[in-house]
């Protein structure tokens, strides 16, 4: 069978835990091919938030690892048959670029293939507070497919560490792909109370 493949990008924004986390998680499910964008800053927040070497790690855990200035990758064009794309972190300048369509580096132009395929985009995006014309992107992003997740933890499964509540954000971004794997997120079950509850 074919494999499933999957892009992800990761942008330059914090939160680049949130990409590491998505990429190892990718990894080890069945029949998923992962690609792997990482822009300049993403490069720079790596080193920064998370241990030394990471981008050497993931470009391990990836199918390919593809240069963000590569815009004749194979990723770059719609007949290459990817599943989807998820962006984690989604930089405010990553967003800008995909809701305005300006596809010169190779993680813009991916995400921009997405969504003219009609195939999943999910974002990841990071920054608060959010002036109007962030708020106009991610409205313009969502009326052309996009998928707008910024990565506000849960709480209802009660997580003890930072690494859960990153764990739990990479698992519901990899269920919005809708991939054929099982679901990786702890779901919400209802309350104990709830009436009519046959779980």
């Amino acid at each position: 069978m074919r494999p499933v493949r999957v892009i992800l990008g990761i942008s330059g924004a914090s939160g680049a835990a949130l990409g590491v986390r998505i990429i190892e998680r990718l990894a080890a499910l069945p029949g998923i091919d992962t690609h792997l964008i990482v822009s300049d800053a993403a490069r720079r927040t790596l080193d920064l938030e998370c241990a030394p070497r990471t981008l050497d790690r993931l470009a391990t855990l990836a199918h390919r690892h593809h240069p963000n200035s590569d815009v004749g990758a194979s990723v770059a064009s719609g007949s290459f048959p990817a599943h989807g794309m998820i962006v984690a972190p989604c930089s405010m300048q990553t967003l800008s670029a995909i809701a305005t369509g300006r596809t010169d580096t190779l993680l813009a132009r991916a995400a921009d293939v997405q969504l003219k395929e009609r195939r999943r985009l999910v974002l990841l995006t990071r920054e608060t507070p959010l002036h109007l014309g962030h708020l106009r992107n991610m409205c313009t992003v969502t009326e052309v497919g996009a998928i707008v997740m910024p990565p506000v933890p849960a709480f209802y499964h009660r997580p003890q560490s930072i690494a859960e509540i990153i764990d739990h954000l990479a698992a519901r971004a990899i269920d919005l792909l809708v991939l054929p794997v099982p679901p990786q997120s702890v779901a919400w079950r209802g309350e104990a109370s709830d009436i009519g509850n046959n779980d």
